[in-house]
């Protein structure tokens, strides 16, 4: 019966890697089409598209400010959101549970509706088009993931080690360099990298604050490909794709995946 039930089970784990994968088994033949307009299978072979991205003014410099936002973000995530989630799982104070459910509420909103929200009071605030408007956004998606990952991180790490290691006369500064600091290392190695990935791949909230003169990648791609049909897009994609899976082959190689997110 256990046998019969097995074959079936696979086989829709199959499909559904398959329907996830089938874009990335389309686009990454598409990046090496040498014909001027997206057909498939491509007619000819070749890198012309890589080529044309890398040498793409446009692309280069929204490459540059995805990445300037992004680390930004990041860092300022961290800020916020360790010391938030830290405070919310080890102290008791009277509405912890109100701030733990207002600092993920963004988790819950649509990003179209999100994104209109920002939009209408970063209009009153004159933040538009500029970088501080942005970072502000992109905080506002990020750092509700940080919050959530590092809970669970100080979840798994046990106070009794930290008190342990307190009466036996460490510091607190010790405490927190030698205990919590490579105890809690995992998520925090998860939240960077999420915060990361979600604010340099972020289009819907950015297509609301972004202006001619402060543009994204992703905002610069969903751009071109409503005036453009030629398989440049799919060539950016393949190489973001090999990004974010070195990222990931990254952390599983020094951290390991599953430790690093958490069970």
């Amino acid at each position: 019966m256990i046998g019969q039930l097995t074959l079936p089970f696979r086989l829709l784990v199959a499909c559904i890697y398959l329907f996830l994968l089938a874009p990335i088994l389309i686009v990454l033949p598409l990046s090496f089409s040498n014909d001027s307009y997206i057909t498939f299978p491509p007619e000819s072979w070749g890198l012309r598209w890589y080529a044309a991205m890398f040498s793409h003014a446009g692309f280069a410099q929204a490459l540059w400010i995805s990445f300037v936002i992004a680390i930004t973000v990041t860092i300022l995530g961290l800020a916020a959101g360790v010391p938030a989630a830290f405070a919310i799982r080890r102290r008791q104070f009277i509405g912890r549970e109100f701030l733990l459910n207002l600092f993920t509420a963004p988790l819950l909103l649509p990003s179209i509706v999100l994104g209109l929200a920002i939009l209408l009071v970063f209009v009153q605030a004159r933040l538009l088009g500029t970088y501080t408007g942005l970072i502000i956004a992109h905080l506002i998606i990020t750092t509700p993931y940080v919050i959530r990952i590092m809970l669970t991180a100080f979840s798994t790490l046990p106070p009794s080690v930290e008190d342990a290691a307190t009466m036996l006369g460490a510091s607190p500064f010790t405490v927190v360099r030698r205990i919590t600091l490579p105890l809690m290392m995992p998520g925090f190695i998860a939240s960077a990298a999420l915060s990361f990935l979600l604010s340099f791949d972020e289009v819907v909230i950015s297509l609301f604050i972004t202006g001619p003169r402060l543009r994204t990648l992703p905002v610069e791609i969903f751009d071109y490909v409503e005036s453009q049909t030629d398989p440049m897009t799919a060539a950016v994609s393949v190489v973001l794709v090999a990004a974010t899976l070195l990222i990931i082959f990254l952390i599983e190689r020094t951290l390991g995946l599953s430790k690093t997110i958490g069970k």
